[in-house]
């Protein structure tokens, strides 16, 4: 578990105000807010240093602790009570290899076009078709998500299934997210910080149930045309 750290000893350099740690992990998490970092200080994901005044301080070792946890949490869904034991035996020395996708663990990476066409094996069309059906953005880099969803659709390639044929499944995940957003409505239009951090926790979870319907859904409709 993340320790406690004393109030009022001077902050080391290269210590980083909530604002820094929002503005640096804002390319991987756009949605994070100094409310989510306040609560996940709450849950005991985090526990930054505080200064004289009572400002929050985050070390670079809190700073990548976070980037793990709202990894974890917004990619694999995990909750919070897991993330914080998979944090602890991190802590504790323990290999967590196992635990944890490799991709997380790993510096984040950028791919420019031509790197991100070639690590996902597809034609190169086929990241134009992708952008043109709106399932990718139009984008001088990209990220991990943007390499396993291409990489996706050069399997589908392979049997004629192309980006355009698959557009509705960027708009289900739309009105997925309005679901889960009128469903968190309560909590999101309270003020206060703990209410709207419960709701960002809370979203991951709802989307890991719908994507337990969306499988099972589509596994029986299966048994119609598979022996």
């Amino acid at each position: 578990m993340a320790q406690a750290s004393p109030r009022g000893r001077s902050t080391p350099a290269g210590y980083l105000s909530i604002g820094q740690v929002l503005a640096r992990l804002a390319p991987e998490f756009p949605s994070l807010t100094s409310s989510k970092l306040r609560f996940l200080e709450v849950q005991g994901i985090v526990t930054p240093t505080r200064t004289e005044s009572g400002y929050r301080k985050f070390s670079p070792a809190d700073l990548e602790r976070l980037r793990l946890a709202l990894s974890l949490q917004r990619d694999h869904y995990m909750p919070l009570q897991r993330i914080r034991e998979v944090l602890d035996q991190r802590d504790a020395g323990q290999d967590i290899g196992a635990l944890v996708p490799q991709s997380i663990t790993a510096t984040p990476r950028r791919y420019r076009r031509d790197e991100l066409i070639a690590a996902a094996g597809a034609a190169p069309a086929l990241l134009g078709d992708a952008i043109t059906a709106g399932l990718l953005p139009g984008a001088d880099t990209y990220d991990e998500r943007a390499l396993t969803l291409l990489r996706a659709l050069a399997g589908l390639a392979d049997h004629g299934i192309q980006p355009r044929h698959v557009r509705s499944l960027r708009q289900n995940a739309e009105r997925d997210v309005a679901l889960v957003e009128t469903a968190l409505a309560p909590l999101l239009r309270r003020s206060d910080t703990n209410a709207r951090a419960r709701a960002g926790e809370l979203a991951p979870e709802l989307v890991r149930r719908l994507d337990e319907l969306r499988t099972a859904f589509v596994l029986t409709a299966l048994e119609r045309i598979t022996p």
